[in-house]
C-alpha cells in the first residue's frame, strides 16, 4: 500500500514530524513598541500559513503593517522531549525572530528560504513550549528582494498585494541526537552516476556508517556503507549502464518519462538504525550547445509557460492540492516547462514538477534599488535558494536577476555590470550543471541563454524578427523590444541559444472587469484564434530554441492568463494545448493531453511501494505529453 505525505521537505523526509499550520495568537507592531513576548498584547488570531493581507489568514488588513507576532503554544509528546526537537518555518518574510519559552532560539533574513529552530533545551523543561514569531517586513523598503510584492498601498501595474509574515508551512521534527541534517543530490549522465553529499550534525560515535539504498520503483539498483569520519561524506554512486538508448531512457528523467529514483539514506552504529530519512533523485543533464538547449545530452525545444504563483484568496500561501494543480495545469495546457517568476515556490511545487515532468526555470525575486545592502541581501538569500533547491531534477535553469531590477543603470554602470556578473559566475560555483541566465530579458552582460522579452502582438512582425538565426541576431543587434538594447559591451556573443522568455500575455475579460494585458481579445473565440496565430508564429520563428508565454493565470489586475484566477479556463482546453504544442510528430502525440489523462504516469502510483516514504496516484489530468526529447 503506497503511503502518501504531503511533508513540507520531499527532499529529506522523516515519519516524526507534525504540521503547526492552524490557529496562532497574532498583533500588529506598527510603532515597533515590543522588544520581548512579554509585552506583547495579543488582539487577534491568524490562520497560519496565511499572510495578514489574504482572506484565508481571517484578517484580509492589506494595510502597511511593517511589525506582526504570533504565538501558539504547543504540547509535546513524550518523543519530542526525549529526542532533539526542530521547529521548521519554510518561509517567513521578511526578517524573523523567534522565541521559545521567552528565549530566542533563531533569527532570520530573507522572506523567501527556510531556517530552522533547535528547541531542545526548551523541550526538555516541561511539557508545554509557548512558540513566538515577530517578523518585520517594512512596505517601502526598496533594498530588500521582494519580487511582485507593491510598495504601494493599492496594487498597480505589474506589482501585487504584499505578503507579511509567515507564509509557508511550519512544522515540527524529532530527530536523534545525531542525525542527518541535509543530502545534496547530483546528476552525472555522461559517467552514469548519481553524486550524493550527506552532512550530518551531532556527536560522531564510534562506527557511525551512513548507508544509501536507490530504487528506481520497486527494483533495487544500489546498496552502498560508507563510514562517518567527519561531519559531511560526498561520493560518487555508480549506476549499471544499460548501453543502448531505449534502454538508457527508461532511467532517464525528462518530461515526456519522469523517472525518479528513489532513496532511503540511513545512520547506522553497527546494525543498529539511529536515524532514516527519504529522499529521490534523478538522472539526468542540462546543458547549452551552439545555439540549441540541450536536455539528456539532445536537443529540447523549452514550451514554458510564465508562473506568478498567486492565489485570490491567499496571496502566495497555497496547499499542497492547490500546487499540485497548477503543475497538472501546466501540462494539460501542453507546456513542458514553466519559468517561476519573481518567487521562490515552496518546495511542494517543485516535488510536483519533479514527478508530473515539468521543466523549471527558477528566478531569483528582486529589490528595486542598487545599493550595499540590497547587493548583500540579494547575495545572502539566493544562496540560501541554490542550497534549498539544487537537488531538484526539474530545475533546468537559474535566474538571479530579471529585466535588470535591482540594477537600474546597467547600460552604464560599471558597478552593476560587475554585480551580473558576479552573481552569474558565483551561481556557476554553487552549481555548475545548469545554464545560468544573468539577467533575464535584455540587456545581457553575463548569460549561457539569450532571453528576450518581447510583447509584439503583431504575429508576422514576430515572424520577421525571428525567422531565421541569423535573421535573430541581426534582431539582437538592431531592434530593441521593450526599447532595452539586448546585449551591452563586452558580451561576447558566441552563438548562444535565444529563447523568448516573455511574450504574448493576451487579455480576455469578458466580465469587463477592470484589469489589462499586453493586447486583448473580445470573446473566447478571437481569445484562443489570437492565441493560436500568436504560437504559430513562434513555431516558425526557427531563430529561437524556445519561448515562454506570458501568463498562465489571470493574476489580480493582470487579466492576460491562459486561466482565470480560480484556474478555470478561458478556451476549450485541448485547443489551447494544441496551439501550445505546435505541430506534432506521431510519436509526440501518442498520448493526448486531455482523452487519455493518466497517460505514463500511472508508473508514479508506486513511487515508494515498499518503503515507508512519499507517493501518491496523480488525479486524472495530472500527466499530458509535450513535445519530446
Amino acid at each position: 500500500m503506497v503511503k502518501y505525505s504531503t511533508h513540507p521537505e520531499p527532499m529529506l523526509e522523516r515519519e516524526d514530524w507534525r504540521d503547526l499550520n492552524g490557529t496562532w495568537r497574532f498583533c500588529f507592531d506598527d510603532d515597533a513598541r515590543w522588544k520581548h513576548p512579554s509585552e506583547v498584547e495579543f488582539d487577534r488570531e491568524i490562520v497560519v500559513p496565511y499572510p495578514p493581507e489574504s482572506r484565508l489568514s481571517g484578517i484580509h488588513d492589506e494595510s502597511f503593517h511593517s511589525v506582526v507576532w504570533y504565538s501558539r503554544t504547543i504540547t509535546l509528546t513524550d518523543k519530542e522531549r526525549e529526542e532533539r526537537l526542530l521547529l521548521h518555518f519554510g518561509a517567513v518574510d521578511y526578517a524573523a525572530t523567534v522565541w521559545a519559552n521567552g528565549r530566542i532560539v533563531a533569527q532570520h533574513e530573507g522572506g523567501h528560504t527556510p531556517f530552522i529552530a533547535d528547541i531542545t533545551q526548551q523541550a526538555q523543561v516541561g511539557e508545554t513550549i509557548e512558540i513566538v514569531v515577530r517578523a518585520h517586513d517594512n512596505p517601502s523598503d526598496l533594498a530588500k528582494p521582494r519580487g511582485k510584492q507593491d510598495w504601494q498601498l493599492e496594487p498597480h501595474s505589474i506589482w501585487y498585494p504584499r505578503t507579511t509574515g509567515i507564509w509557508q508551512t511550519v512544522w515540527l521534527e524529532s530527530v536523534p541526537h545525531t542525525y542527518i541534517r541535509r543530502l545534496t543530490w547530483t546528476s552525472n549522465m555522461e559517467q552514469w552516476e548519481i553524486g550524493m553529499t550527506a552532512e550530518v550534525q551531532g556527536p560522531l560515535p564510534e562506527g557511525l556508517a551512513l548507508r544509501v539504498r536507490l530504487y528506481r520503483d520497486e527494483e533495487l539498483l544500489v546498496e552502498d556503507r560508507y563510514g562517518m569520519r567527519h561531519e559531511e561524506i560526498a561520493r560518487q554512486i555508480s549506476l549499471s549502464d544499460p548501453g543502448i538508448d531505449d534502454f538508457r531512457n527508461e532511467l532517464l528523467w525528462s518530461p515526456r518519462h519522469p523517472q525518479l529514483i528513489n532513496a532511503q539514506v540511513e545512520l547506522m552504529i553497527g546494525e543498529e538504525v539511529i536515524d532514516r530519512v527519504y529522499s529521490y533523485t534523478a538522472l539526468r543533464s542540462v546543458t547549452v550547445a551552439g545555439n540549441r538547449f540541450l536536455l539528456n545530452g539532445r536537443p529540447y525545444y523549452l514550451k514554458m509557460v510564465l508562473d506568478q504563483g498567486y492565489w485570490p484568496d491567499s496571496l502566495m500561501a497555497a496547499t499542497d492540492e492547490e500546487l499540485r494543480r497548477d503543475v497538472e495545469l501546466i501540462r494539460q495546457l501542453g507546456f513542458n516547462g514553466a519559468r517561476k517568476h519573481q518567487k521562490i515556490e515552496s518546495p511542494r511545487w517543485l516535488y510536483w514538477c519533479d514527478v508530473l515532468g515539468v521543466l523549471v526555470w527558477e528566478e531569483m525575486p528582486s529589490p528595486y534599488r542598487f545599493s550595499k545592502r540590497a547587493v548583500e541581501r540579494l547575495t545572502q538569500e539566493w544562496t540560501e535558494v541554490i542550497a534549498r533547491d539544487i537537488s531538484h531534477p526539474c530545475i533546468v535553469a537559474w535566474v538571479p536577476l530579471n529585466e535588470s531590477w535591482g540594477v537600474p543603470d546597467l547600460p552604464t554602470n560599471p558597478a552593476h555590470r560587475d554585480y551580473v556578473r558576479a552573481l552569474y559566475y558565483l551561481t556557476k560555483t554553487l552549481d555548475p550543471s545548469r545554464p545560468v541566465i544573468g539577467n533575464d530579458g535584455w540587456e545581457h552582460i553575463a548569460t549561457d541563454i539569450l532571453t528576450i522579452h518581447d510583447y509584439e502582438d503583431d504575429p508576422e512582425v514576430l515572424r520577421q524578427r525571428y525567422a531565421s538565426i541569423d535573421i535573430t541576431r541581426q534582431t539582437l543587434k538592431m531592434q530593441q523590444p521593450a526599447d532595452r538594447v539586448l546585449t551591452l559591451t563586452g558580451f561576447e556573443e558566441a552563438g548562444h541559444p535565444v529563447v523568448l522568455s516573455e511574450f504574448g500575455g493576451i487579455a480576455y475579460i469578458p466580465d469587463h472587469t477592470s484589469g489589462w494585458g499586453y493586447s486583448e481579445s473580445q470573446s473566447e473565440v478571437d481569445f484562443l484564434k489570437d492565441y493560436e496565430a500568436l504560437m504559430a508564429a513562434i513555431y516558425e520563428s526557427h531563430g529561437l530554441s524556445g519561448f515562454c508565454y506570458t501568463q498562465l493565470t489571470d493574476t489580480f489586475q493582470e487579466k492576460n492568463g491562459l486561466l482565470y484566477e480560480d484556474r478555470s479556463p478561458k478556451a476549450n482546453l485541448l485547443a489551447l494545448a494544441r496551439s501550445t504544442q505546435g505541430n506534432r510528430t506521431a510519436r509526440e502525440m501518442t498520448i493526448d493531453p486531455v482523452m487519455n489523462p493518466y497517460g505514463h504516469a500511472a508508473r508514479w502510483l508506486g513511487r515508494y511501494d515498499g518503503m515507508q516514504g512519499p507517493g501518491q496516484a496523480p488525479t486524472p489530468g495530472a500527466a499530458v505529453e509535450t513535445n519530446g526529447d
